[in-house]
């Protein structure tokens, strides 16, 4: 028998709340990194106009990371008002890690388009089905959570 701590209890009223808040950062977190990639190629491929050498920066920057802070720390709160460690949550933070070090690999291609060291992203695509894999491979174990 679990029994619920001083925070659980005081967090439980607004673990709907921060669910719905959570999963909304989610999906712009990871819209935003499906969507880098291509913003990437085509600034590469229009290199001769600034501004849209100019939009993965602010894309990355401004909608990418925040959404990414903000989908972490409010998974973190939600980890705290759960106080339950199980196999499953060490699975899915595993792939959240994944999904980190994607974020991570963006930002890099993000800079070398800027320093101008990125004739053509050859990789684009496949980042982009990284992204989608491992968004897939969340959502799946998020489904599968054991009551």
């Amino acid at each position: 028998m679990r029994v619920p701590s001083a925070q659980a209890l005081l967090l439980n009223p607004l673990v709907p709340w921060l669910k719905l808040f959570h999963i909304s950062a989610v999906i712009v977190w990871c819209g935003s990194l499906m969507y880098l990639p291509t913003l990437v190629r085509s600034s590469v491929a229009h290199g001769s106009v600034r501004a849209l050498r100019q939009w993965p920066r602010h894309v990355f920057i401004g909608v990418a990371t925040p959404a990414a802070l903000l989908a972490i720390g409010s998974g973190t709160v939600i980890f705290v008002a759960d106080t339950l460690v199980t196999t499953w949550l060490i699975y899915k933070l595993a792939f959240v890690g994944l999904l980190v070090l994607g974020h991570g690999v963006c930002g890099m291609l993000v800079l070398r388009a800027e320093a101008g060291r990125l004739e053509r992203c050859r990789f684009c695509h496949a980042l982009t089905a990284w992204v989608v894999f491992v968004l897939l491979a969340i959502a799946w174990l998020v489904l599968r959570k054991p009551a």
